[in-house]
């Protein structure tokens, strides 16, 4: 397969486009910094606690509607392993924030913390809450490389990119918006970005439903006969499994800085709250292409693509299904489309990470353990400019 030309230059101008908008959102954030007087701990991390309602719902849905939601729900659909019944993770999303919102998003706002283990560092001291942070910052870290590698994949396949090539530059856009302009770049920046993510997704969905090579979803959902039955089962000697996944996606989720960075940045604690419920309504709506891409790839016959016989599954591409679907089962434009989403849904959670690993580090390890004499402001300037 050639390099694909017009999507590498349609994924040149995204780059450009966010990063663009990412360093002028750093350029409003000194800006405002200096007229307001405002904390430079305060203004790189939490956006000055002044982040609108409606740009916080943006960047609060952003930061879990990412690589891994989109790909991770397709490929969970398409396994005949699992089905629809498994891919539980937009409602896993929608009950932690309704969680977060109803139990600890006013409290936290309220007491104008920096981090979530602010209050564990109030309670035992700066030694073992910096200990203890060790852990929700390696899973940023963590979360950051998984996001990156969604992004490869799909690049690679689509593209015909090299998988490192494509990680390492989303990897350096990412990284520098977000350290030029902290929270407030990362919140303009998931505007734009979870805009292409609706817009796009829902663009490739007829494309899909039509594609010849596929049956009518509907006919194949419960088909045995058929070589996925997408809607997936439940037996009862799985229950206590699709249980222990829902909670670590669902209740799990309130452990990641993200989602209270959000909750913190917000202007008042009744407007933290009112984007958590937001969120909540809106995620699942993001989920609905990646399943509805899972199903199609589940009702295809592969051989009667370019890409052959035996399917996806049995090769052992399973999760490569999103980026498959769209080379295989769209027209050409479409896929480049396609690429937009992914790429727009990486960008929104692997900057949110970053930025809450930095959070983490330097406000309850960097600060309180490594250099206590050093000023907030001024470690933070050290870290985050």
């Amino acid at each position: 397969m050639a390099l694909n030309v017009p999507g590498l230059i349609a994924t040149i101008v995204f780059y450009l486009l966010v990063l663009g908008i990412g360093i002028w959102a750093s350029i409003k954030s000194k800006r405002d910094e200096s007229r307001v007087q405002a904390n430079h701990a305060d203004m790189a991390l939490l956006g000055n606690r002044d982040i609108s309602l409606i740009m916080g719902i943006f960047t609060t849905t952003a930061t879990w509607v990412g690589g891994t939601f989109i790909i991770g729900t397709a490929e969970t659909v398409y396994d005949p392993n699992l089905g629809l019944i498994w891919a539980v993770m937009p409602l896993a999303a929608s009950v932690a924030f309704i969680t977060g919102g109803f139990f600890f998003a006013e409290p936290m706002r309220d007491r104008k913390y920096v981090t979530m283990m602010d209050p564990f560092q109030i309670k035992y001291g700066n030694t073992l809450s910096g200990l203890l942070s060790v852990a929700p910052l390696m899973s940023e870290i963590i979360w950051v490389t998984s996001t990156l590698i969604s992004l490869g994949v799909t690049m690679s396949v689509i593209l015909d990119l090299s998988y490192a090539v494509c990680i390492w530059i989303s990897a350096a856009v990412a990284i520098t918006y977000t350290l030029l302009g902290g929270l407030y770049s990362v919140a303009y920046t998931d505007v734009i970005q979870l805009t292409l993510i609706f817009v796009t997704s829902w663009l490739c969905v007829p494309f899909l439903l039509t594609s010849p090579t596929s049956v009518d979803i509907t006919t194949t959902s419960f088909n045995h006969t058929f070589q996925s039955p997408w809607v997936g089962s439940l037996p009862a000697d799985k229950a206590w499994r699709w249980i222990d996944i829902f909670l670590l996606l669902s209740i799990g989720d309130l452990g990641f800085q993200d989602f209270h960075q959000r909750t913190l940045s917000a202007s008042s604690s009744t407007t933290a709250k009112l984007r958590c419920y937001a969120a909540a309504f809106l995620i699942p709506t993001f989920g609905i292409p990646p399943v509805i891409i899972g199903a199609v790839a589940a009702s295809t016959d592969w051989n009667q693509t370019s890409y052959g016989s035996p399917p996806p599954f049995e090769r052992g591409q399973t999760g490569l299904i999103l980026p498959l679907s769209l080379q295989y089962l769209t027209p050409p434009y479409i896929s480049v489309i396609g690429i937009g989403a992914v790429a727009a849904a990486v960008m929104s959670s692997t900057d949110s990470a970053l930025l809450s690993a930095a959070s983490i580090f330097s406000s309850n390890i960097y600060s309180k353990i490594l250099r206590t004499k050093v000023s907030s402001a001024k470690w933070v300037k050290i870290l985050l400019s």
